[in-house]
């Protein structure tokens, strides 16, 4: 039966005398001040399909929280983590394992750790900002404002690798309808794979044309098996009992379907016919088709999502937005000044920007919500005493938001955020929040032994 915590707690081992081991106990400490955490990470586990009065007792809402946060304060594999957790003492101790009880497996943790939403991370987020101003760790009167680009855990996309990925996965697919119809349908992976090196081998467009033309054609082949697929499932799903079974492959076979004629589709616009084709258009990824082409510095091309965060002098990040799409700085930086007012209660008294977000309408507009000072990075023919009171003002905000910066790659380094390896866009804004939570739970952790 699953709990939010377990009433009578467990014989945990001795802590080792660590500077870490002292962290987490001061971790739990907080974490046993905002109960309301491991009740939202309740609902989600039963909402996952956990049946919350029957069947065999499971890790707790408040254990899975903490191993949540044990993963990615140290950018641990779920491999890593089952290891650390039936070896660690002192992990042992944070997550409230008793001495004699079995450590959970890999899978385990991650189907528990995956049914955490991104709301209910947002929420516990909150939940820790407030208790960290309310602690006076930080005040909330100043913040600085940055973006980064977090990648996804995709390889670097090629029309040619799409085409194979497509076919070689359709393939598999069209294997596993064999178990209750017979479609007639040509094993082409081997192939797939050679015209793909071939591709890549090629010293010029000329003689890549050709070989894309023969790529596409087998990718072609194998989407129309799958279709008279999915046509002869839908007859007979309903004479069988596996009827749920059929439908979810049903599923994947159409969506594996609609991104193969997607990529052949810009294949042909971009390869044969010479167009220019807009990255929103793109499919980068026939596995994560939310991924977004981010061109920094008009020199690095990275595949993953734009990141933006608030943060305070203390290092304290106040919020994380991961939107969809790549929108420019300056679209943000009203909605993150709003969204700080949301979270803290009261407008910061100063505000300081990177210089993509500068612009005279978000200088009128931050400061309208009542912000005293703002400081942009580049003032792009902004006087500089229409930002602040005066030009040492500027150059104390501008010094103070470089510190954003230090904890951007406080958290890529330390807590897995310069790549995720989740799946789906929900999943994505559920690894970034839980790594800002872990970090902000060691920032406070780390002011309350000072």
């Amino acid at each position: 039966m699953r709990k939010a915590f377990f009433q009578q707690r467990p014989l945990v081992p001795p802590s080792i005398e660590h500077p870490h081991a002292r962290e987490l106990q001061r971790i739990s400490a907080v974490l046993e001040q905002v109960p309301a955490a491991a009740d939202l990470v309740l609902k989600d586990l039963i909402g996952a399909g956990i049946d919350g009065d029957r069947g065999r007792q499971g890790l707790s809402a408040e254990q899975v929280l903490r191993v949540l946060l044990l993963k990615q304060m140290h950018d641990l594999s779920y491999e890593e983590l089952e290891f650390h957790l039936a070896d660690s003492v002192t992990y042992r101790a944070f997550c409230g394992f008793g001495m004699a009880d079995r450590a959970p497996s890999k899978s385990t943790l991650q189907r528990n750790i995956k049914a955490v939403s991104e709301q209910t991370l947002e929420a516990i987020h909150r939940m820790i900002v407030a208790y960290a101003i309310r602690e006076g760790v930080d005040d909330g009167k100043r913040t600085r404002i940055d973006s980064t680009v977090v990648s996804s855990a995709i390889h670097e996309p090629s029309d040619s690798s799409l085409l194979k990925d497509s076919v070689r996965v359709l393939t598999r697919l069209l294997r596993r309808t064999r178990r209750w119809v017979k479609v007639e349908s040509k094993d082409h992976r081997r192939a797939a794979k050679r015209r793909s090196l071939e591709i890549k081998r090629a010293r010029s467009a000329e003689e890549r044309q050709p070989l894309y033309r023969d790529l596409i054609r087998l990718t072609e082949k194998v989407t129309r098996a799958a279709l008279r697929a999915v046509e002869a499932l839908r007859q007979v799903r309903v004479q069988t009992p596996q009827r749920d079974e059929i439908d979810r492959l049903i599923r994947q076979m159409q969506y594996y379907i609609a991104a193969a004629r997607h990529v052949i589709e810009q294949t042909r616009r971009r390869v044969l016919e010479g167009e220019v084709v807009p990255a929103q258009q793109k499919i980068v990824s026939i596995f994560e088709p939310h991924v977004d082409v981010i061109v920094k510095d008009n020199r690095e091309t990275m595949y993953g999502h734009k990141v933006f965060f608030s943060a305070g002098k203390s290092g304290v990040v106040f919020d994380v937005v991961v939107p969809l799409g790549n929108p420019t700085d300056s679209s943000m930086a009203v909605g993150m000044v709003e969204r700080h007012i949301e979270i803290c209660g009261k407008p910061p008294h100063q505000a300081a920007f990177d210089g993509g977000f500068t612009s005279r309408a978000n200088l009128e507009q931050v400061k309208g919500l009542g912000v005293r000072d703002v400081a942009f990075s580049k003032s792009k023919g902004i006087a500089v005493d229409e930002m602040t009171k005066s030009p040492r003002l500027y150059r104390a905000l501008r010094n103070f938001r470089a510190g954003v910066e230090a904890t951007i790659s406080f958290l890529k380094r330390s807590f897995g955020l310069d790549r995720c390896d989740w799946r789906t866009f929900t999943s994505f804004k559920a690894y970034v929040l839980g790594s800002v939570l872990a970090a902000n739970l060691l920032i406070v952790a780390r002011a309350s032994a000072g």
